[in-house]
């Protein structure tokens, strides 16, 4: 895949990511968009395959860091906020073993 491939593929995947992660925020949801969109624009004329490749991989982390640690808050009262997290976010809940066994 051309990098310019790899670079307009993480474009739609850091907004697709946005759209999820801060969906009924619109102002988040406008912040990220905007922010997005600047980033690219600045490096918009990086000719450098290294340089690129380097804003690539950022750009990844990013997507990743959005998509695994987000979750959104609403405020309910004045001081209460109420969590929502994603279906993706919930995992089993693995109990903990003080006394671990060894495997054979």
């Amino acid at each position: 895949m051309s990098q310019a491939a790899k670079v307009l593929q993480l474009f739609k995947t850091l907004h697709r990511t946005r759209q999820q992660v801060f969906k009924n925020d619109t102002r988040a949801l406008e912040a990220a968009r905007i922010k997005i969109n600047e980033e690219f624009k600045s490096n918009k004329s990086e000719t450098s395959p290294k340089k690129i490749e380097e804003l690539i991989k950022i750009g990844s982390d990013v997507e990743l860091l959005l998509r695994t640690s987000v979750i959104q808050g609403i405020h309910t009262d004045h001081n209460t906020l109420k969590l929502v997290p994603r279906k993706e976010l919930l995992i089993e809940n693995v109990p903990y073993c003080d006394a671990p066994t060894q495997k054979q």
